[in-house]
């Protein structure tokens, strides 16, 4: 909870009194670490109500669905009121509020669809997400720089897609200006964007694109907004969530001005069961991660990972993060006894608390914790209870989602998808064309080929005009000849006939 007269969040309450943390401090970034059940969800709900109240805007990946009941105030009961007399012992009464929620959802069913472009995303940070290696990072850069050279935007995947196949098909030509495409490189890229595709990548890529601008939202009562990312679906898909996260990060690294120390932070991220973002990721993945989250703080954003083991978060970016809620431990296995002594070893150690003993001791919602002091020094460890939060504790309906999502503002500007005209529909249309051109000379020459055929075996009495006119012609040129002998055979056969007439009658007489 934000106490505006002391400008500090009251986030857990022990024996000795209350312990705050300094907004000041809080864009150095924060873990949030337990075993299931031992009341992670809630410290993470009482520290983004507490950014919310001092007018920083949050941003909340959602993994569970078990955080929406922000929006809605919590509600009394007899185990509440037990809770804050008796184990944090407080005589107060208790105000309960809702917060300021926008639901976003990168499937678009449970809130604003999120949506960014190849473009926006880059071939650098394409690279590392598709796991490709130097050649074929390489090869990236030559479709990114022939797409922008023939002025084809690269919007969604299947431009992706075929502005890959149209390299790979022009690769002679773009050789001699690129260097080398081969069609090892080509397959290894368009097998890695399939596999993007498989787990969401084609609903994640596309218009209208998040302006990202839109998550530092302030509401009329000075309240930051809490932007609650819906990740239920999304999580199941972890190159996706990691493409998500690295491009979020990176958009706002790129676009937020340097700020140095600021009276509280710009923005906060919390990132729950974090341990899903670096399970199984590619190296070149955790080194990008690492560098903006190192860097960030800089730009005025705090983020926080929320885990079951401090182990889950990878070394060099786990030694980021100054403020540290550690709920229980679990510890049945030589490896998790391990694990428990390796996390109480973090903390700065307290000569009146043994960590690693009351690590496997804690109960739900009671944590040890370190937080910075405004000089940004680690507080010695303590034992204490987390505040509760003022939000109700649960879902809200879908009929009440549904009805925030409609009537906010922005729906109306991401809720449709727009597919315009792009790489995919300008080279569909080239192809066509170069089609169309041989198709029309084949068909001309079949034209020829086929009068020729018709001359030559056109039947009897079933000729064309012009071959009737050349028959006629042709039978014409020869009867006068006829005429002629036969007037001539005539003449000769009957001068013939005579003289043999006359020599037998001739005979006959002398006898």
């Amino acid at each position: 909870m934000y106490v505006p007269e002391l400008h500090k969040v009251w986030l857990c309450q022990n024996a000795q009194g209350s312990i705050y943390l300094t907004p000041k401090m809080a864009n150095r970034h924060g873990l949030i670490a337990g075993a299931t059940g031992t009341g992670k969800t809630v410290t993470l709900k009482v520290l983004a109500e507490s950014f919310s109240e001092m007018g920083v805007p949050v941003f909340l990946a959602d993994i569970k669905g078990d955080v929406s009941g922000m929006c809605l105030p919590g509600e009394d009961s007899p185990g509440f009121q037990k809770r804050i007399r008796e184990k944090l012992g407080l005589a107060i009464d208790w105000q309960f509020a809702g917060y300021p929620v926008r639901f976003w959802d990168v499937y678009g069913k449970k809130g604003l669809p999120v949506r960014t472009t190849i473009s926006e995303m880059g071939p650098e940070l394409l690279s590392r997400l598709l796991e490709l290696n130097d050649t074929q990072t390489g090869v990236m850069n030559i479709i990114f720089r022939v797409a922008d050279e023939q002025g084809l935007l690269l919007l969604d995947l299947k431009d992706l897609r075929s502005m890959t196949q149209y390299v790979g098909d022009n690769s002679a030509a773009i050789k001699l200006q690129y260097g080398n495409v081969s069609p090892q490189s080509i397959g290894a890229i368009q097998r890695a964007l399939l596999r993007l595709e498989d787990q969401g990548g084609d609903i994640f890529f596309g218009e209208p694109a998040l302006d990202i601008s839109e998550w530092f939202a302030i509401d009329t009562q000075g309240h930051g907004k809490i932007n609650l990312l819906h990740c239920a679906e999304l999580y199941q898909s972890p190159l996706l969530y990691s493409t998500f996260l690295l491009w979020m990060l990176s958009e706002l690294y790129e676009i937020l001005p340097e700020a140095g120390d600021l009276d509280k932070p710009k923005i906060i991220f919390f990132f729950d069961e974090a341990h899903l973002i670096f399970k199984d990721a590619p190296r070149s993945l955790l080194d990008k991660v690492e560098q903006i989250v190192r860097l960030i703080r800089s730009k005025g954003v705090g983020v926080y990972f929320v885990t079951q083991q401090p182990a889950d978060i990878p070394e060099s970016i786990l030694a980021q993060l100054g403020n540290k809620l550690q709920h229980a431990l679990r510890a049945y296995t030589p490896k998790e006894r391990k694990g428990l002594k390796a996390a109480a070893q973090a903390f700065r150690p307290n000569p009146e608390l043994n960590a690693e003993a009351a690590l496997s001791e804690l109960g739900t919602g009671e944590v040890l914790v370190s937080l910075l002091d405004e000089e940004g020094v680690p507080g010695v460890v303590q034992r204490a209870y987390v505040m509760p939060p003022r939000s109700y504790l649960g879902v809200c309906s879908d009929d009440l989602r549904q009805q925030q999502i409609n009537s906010d503002y922005l729906y109306h500007k991401y809720a449709q998808a727009i597919d315009r005209e792009s790489a995919y529909e300008v080279l569909q249309k080239r192809a066509q064309q170069a089609e169309a051109i041989p198709n029309k000379k084949e068909e001309e020459q079949n034209s020829d080929s086929l009068r020729d055929e018709i001359r030559r075996n056109a039947p009897a009495g079933k000729k064309t005009a012009s071959t009737a006119r050349s028959s006629r012609t042709t039978r014409e040129a020869p009867s006068v000849l006829e005429k002629v002998a036969t007037s001539a055979l005539q003449t000769f056969g009957r001068t013939i006939a005579t003289s043999l007439a006359r020599g037998l009658l001739g005979s006959l007489l002398k006898k």
